[in-house]
């Protein structure tokens, strides 16, 4: 009991609860979400008995996995970060040897075992299939790129300006991009470089290099929209980037109006759920509700604005807000700069996966698939969020300094 007391006098007990919020808060909507738009209860449709958990299940796999994702958060955080740095050739092997290959692999069943699963719609083959589990290794191997990165940019922290070092920097970030691009996982990829350019600002990238980036990254975009608009990514991504620009389809985008509204028609209906919740809600278990697809996933947020209306969810993205602004606190409080890049690598992670899906859901930003983290339904993803939240605590509780001490 001395070792518990002293454990949780030493960690960021404000970090946990925020985080314990969440996790619960995901759980009743997706509850929630069960009874009134999943399944629900499986049912016999002769004599109506109960004869399984239908959609309740997702619940259940959310509560699982966020319990099982604080133990493994809490023992994390007894391990010195730098140690798991040191390591790293096997965890790049480990999560890579599992990346590589849904490359080249797509739906091949090896007994219970599907290997490339598509998990969607879409030509996504990146996931794996254990029986009724599903698994997405760019998870995992997430975490090892921000732990690898984070070392690359220590060793390098003195040189990052010189030309010879940002080369290999850029290289180090694109090769997993590259990956994830050619899995069909764009809305990962572009994680994975907002979580690399962050983690190069916070270790001093000259300004010059970030403007002429920006400079000509805007100058590709207007290029690619001008001359090259019939060859950008898939048609359905292309057509997804126009229904944001323009949704009344003005400028004849779409080829006919079949396409147009099936392109708009999830993120219409999440407007209108969201918008339909007004300030208070309709109630989590009752009321009114819009129909809107994956709304247990990518769209919970439109599920949680009609239940819970604008109060709610002001609170539900408050304390997501706080999580990213205590992980990169965390980041500045520490005492070596290894520390301070996974910090900012995480931190990075949660706010452009939160602003990614936030924006997908009030129409500014086109659909890529990215889920509310905590929140979208998905026990493995659960399970790589309290890693990382584990990694935050090792950063916390492994360094002494005051953030303004």
């Amino acid at each position: 009991m001395e070792s518990i007391r002293q454990y949780f006098k030493r960690t960021d007990k404000i970090y946990l609860l925020l985080c314990i919020f969440s996790s619960t808060m995901a759980v009743v909507a997706l509850a929630s979400w069960a009874a009134k738009q999943g399944n629900g209860f499986a049912t016999d449709e002769i004599t109506g008995a109960i004869t399984g958990i239908g959609d309740y299940r997702r619940a259940l796999v959310q509560a699982a996995a966020a319990g099982l994702g604080i133990v493994i958060a809490l023992l994390l955080s007894c391990i010195d970060y730098r140690s798991l740095v040191k390591v790293w050739p096997v965890h790049v092997a480990l999560t890579w040897g599992l990346v590589l290959p849904t490359l080249f692999i797509r739906n091949v069943a090896i007994g219970p075992l599907t290997i490339g699963f598509n998990a969607g719609d879409t030509d996504n083959y990146s996931w794996y299939k254990l029986g009724g589990f599903t698994f997405q290794p760019t998870e995992l191997a997430k975490i090892s790129f921000i732990l690898t990165f984070a070392m690359h940019l220590n060793n390098v922290r003195s040189r990052i300006n010189e030309p010879k070092e940002l080369v290999k920097l850029l290289l180090h970030l694109a090769v997993p991009i590259l990956i994830i691009h050619i899995q069909g996982d764009d809305g990962t990829a572009i994680i994975y470089a907002i979580i690399g350019c962050c983690m190069m600002f916070a270790a001093g990238l000259s300004w010059k290099y970030i403007i002429g980036a920006i400079s000509a990254a805007a100058v590709a975009v207007a290029a690619a929209f001008a001359f090259f608009s019939d060859k950008i990514g898939k048609g359905y991504q292309w057509y997804r980037i126009l229904a944001v620009i323009d949704p009344e389809n003005s400028t004849g985008w779409a080829p006919n109006e079949a396409t147009w509204k099936n392109i708009i028609y999830q993120q219409q209906r999440g407007e209108i759920a969201i918008g339909s919740g007004g300030i208070f809600g309709n109630g989590l278990f009752s009321g009114r509700y819009y129909s809107v697809p994956n709304a247990h996933n990518d769209f919970i947020l439109s599920w949680l604005g009609n239940a819970i209306g604008f109060v709610g969810l002001c609170i539900v993205l408050g304390a997501l807000l706080a999580l990213v602004i205590k992980t990169f606190a965390t980041g500045a409080r520490s005492e070596d700069l290894l520390g301070s890049y996974i910090c900012t690598g995480i931190g990075g992670a949660l706010m452009a996966q939160i602003a990614v899906n936030v924006g997908m859901n009030l129409r500014v930003l086109p659909v890529i698939g990215v889920t509310l983290p905590f929140y979208s339904a998905g026990g493995s993803s659960v399970l790589m969020l309290y890693i990382c939240v584990g990694l935050v605590l090792s950063v916390y509780m492994h360094n002494t300094k005051s953030l303004f001490g």
